[in-house]
């Protein structure tokens, strides 16, 4: 029905247009699929950087997730004006699951790497504590572990100023940001934590005179 349709639509049309309507069709195609990617980019990257905002991102952070969207819709354009220039359907799936494939043995190989970028997301969107803030990390309640201040927050790791090392000589613990949430973590919002006081010894009892 519809190629009855587009049949008689030709017939109105002038003879050079329709010479060049196998070559304006495609055209107006691949100038809307182009179109359609560049504003998709653009809504995506303000509610990226809106996001970001909000949840007071990192620069690095925000850089790479506008990275991966706008790769992403790259490679989705493509393929479609691939299939609009006449390119086998075949073709592109094949190349698509080659591509497919290499991400995911990529992927795998970097899933410490990524697993960090993950968990460095959930700390600033989820805050289980900021910068300024002092915390422990503990394999278990009764078992102390990692103590400091945080100063920074990154892609990669958490840093931490020791809190138990001497203070004209400042120490840095970075603690990688999956294995924050495999441990029980202690907070103390912007103040340090209480320092432990010795309690002083019992004085013995006196002994008693027999007899």
């Amino acid at each position: 029905m519809s190629t009855s349709r587009s049949d008689k639509f030709k017939t109105h049309l002038p003879d050079w247009v329709q010479d060049w309507l196998d070559i304006i069709v495609p055209g107006a195609q691949i100038l809307l699929i182009i179109g359609a990617a560049w504003l998709l980019q653009r809504l995506l990257r303000k509610l990226v950087t809106r996001a970001a905002r909000h949840y007071n991102l990192p620069h690095a952070m925000l850089m790479t997730m506008n990275g991966l969207i706008r790769w992403s819709i790259v490679l989705s354009a493509l393929l479609l004006v691939l299939e609009r220039l006449g390119v086998s359907a075949t073709v592109l799936w094949t190349a698509f699951t080659g591509f497919a494939t290499v991400g995911a043995v990529a992927f795998f190989a970097a899933w410490s790497v990524l697993s960090n970028l993950f968990c460095a997301l959930l700390i600033f969107t989820v805050g289980p504590f900021r910068i300024g803030d002092y915390i422990e990390l503990l394999d278990n309640p009764d078992k102390p572990g990692a103590k400091g201040r945080v100063v920074d927050i990154n892609l990669l790791y958490t840093t931490l100023e020791d809190f138990t090392a001497d203070p004209e000589h400042p120490t840095l613990l970075q603690i990688p940001n999956a294995l924050i949430f495999q441990r029980v973590v202690r907070r103390w919002k912007h103040v340090p934590p209480p320092t432990p006081v010795a309690t002083a010894a019992e004085p013995p009892a006196p002994a008693q005179k027999q007899g």
